[in-house]
């Protein structure tokens, strides 16, 4: 019986790269393509970082929902009778749907006689000539009749006479047989036709994901500090969570809304949600030094300042809140260095934070291991700063 192995987000898109890029070499070999199966908590991000991963790959996807789908004819299309038709000098035979046999007569063929029931293909795959990432969601959700049909798919990447185009992908999504979903545990036949990934949630992968998609700083504040709702809560997911937050946008001054994003959070998650994302802003924890500052603001003592002042100092000293502006520092200033120029400007504040005593030890060489990990071309000069060597190698 196959096994699931636990991959999060950013670790769900490598294997799956991997995975299609195997796929095209197997298929090269006359040798079936593998299909994944992503098994996750709904809500969780499983669909959403397959559309990541789409976008970077530069393929369509073409997303079906196989428990909301009501005819199997719409997955793999309709029952329909072919005629075969030979041309004139006897040398090619064509199988062709009854309704365009009299333009192949015009054309100089003529039927042999020779009939054969198929499926014509789905509405979905006309046309369509380049590669093309196939999801079917909620597998484990659907009936008997879709499953049946997908085995097919699963195997050949095609069905009777239609096939997905050369370099396609086929992954399911499903939901966990715990009890708490309405689904169907895949047999045996099924789980041995597919590579099974048990998809976890991680807060900062998803933090990482907000930084470059504009999601409010504050409430990614928020969220790295309360991991916990999100990682041990199976009521409220990154889904209801994200549009929580989305919700809020309009918002300039948070605690002068309270009662309203209080209804808000309880409209979109939960009462215990919305009340600790409201004691947050009581205790002023949404007014945390922004990474932008902290990366590029030109008065340097002022920020340091505020850092101090967020985190303290001695007894006062707030690791949480420092592991917090240490990790969004990290993913704003790789964001930024994916579109901007590294200047000695910001390389000198990056090496301020590498061996002043702002943060700890265990902070300063994640800050800088992790940034320049990402991109080690454009962070050339922090990597052989002497300075930063010397705070490495401690």
């Amino acid at each position: 019986m196959s096994q699931k192995i636990n991959l999060n987000a950013e670790e769900l898109k490598g294997f799956l790269t991997y995975i299609h890029n195997n796929n095209q070499l197997l298929i090269s070999r006359h040798l079936p393509a593998q299909t994944v199966n992503i098994e996750g908590e709904a809500g969780g991000g499983k669909t959403s970082t397959v559309l990541q991963l789409a976008k970077e790959l530069d393929m369509e996807v073409i997303r079906k929902n196989l428990a909301e789908l009501e005819d199997v004819s719409d997955l793999v299309g309709y029952p329909c009778k072919e005629h075969e038709v030979i041309s004139k000098d006897n040398t090619t035979k064509k199988w062709v749907v009854e309704g365009s046999i009299p333009q192949y007569i015009t054309a100089g063929y003529r039927p042999t006689g020779e009939k054969r029931m198929t499926h014509a293909a789905p509405e979905w795959i006309q046309g369509k000539d380049k590669p093309l990432i196939l999801l079917l969601d909620d597998y484990s959700r659907a009936s008997e009749k879709f499953i049946q049909a997908t085995m097919t798919l699963l195997e050949n990447q095609s069905y009777n006479n239609w096939k997905l185009p050369a370099g396609s992908f086929v992954l399911l999504t499903s939901n966990p047989d715990n009890g708490e979903y309405s689904v169907s545990a895949l047999d045996n036949a099924q789980k041995t036709r597919v590579i099974n990934v048990n998809y976890k949630f991680n807060v900062e992968v998803w933090a990482r994901w907000a930084e470059k998609t504009g999601i409010d700083g504050r409430c990614v504040n928020f969220l790295l500090l309360h991991p916990e709702l999100l990682e041990k809560n199976k009521d409220i997911n990154a889904r209801t969570a994200t549009m929580f937050f989305n919700s809020l946008m309009s918002i300039k001054e948070f605690s002068t809304e309270l009662p309203l994003i209080q209804q808000l959070g309880e409209g979109t998650t939960s009462p215990e949600f919305s009340t600790m994302f409201t004691t947050f802003i009581n205790n002023k924890l949404d007014k945390l030094v922004t990474p932008k500052d902290m990366l590029l603001h030109d008065n340097e003592p002022y920020v340091i300042g505020e850092i101090r002042s967020c985190i303290g100092v001695g007894p006062q000293y707030r690791a949480d809140i420092a592991s917090v502006l240490a990790t969004r520092l990290i993913n704003y200033t790789i964001h930024y260095a994916e579109n901007n120029v590294i200047n000695q400007k910001v390389t000198d504040r990056l090496i301020r934070y590498a061996t002043d005593d702002i943060f700890t030890n265990d902070l300063k060489y994640i800050i800088i291991k992790k940034i320049i990990n990402a991109n080690k071309q454009k962070f050339q000069k922090l990597m052989l700063n002497a300075d930063v060597v010397k705070m490495a190698m401690k």
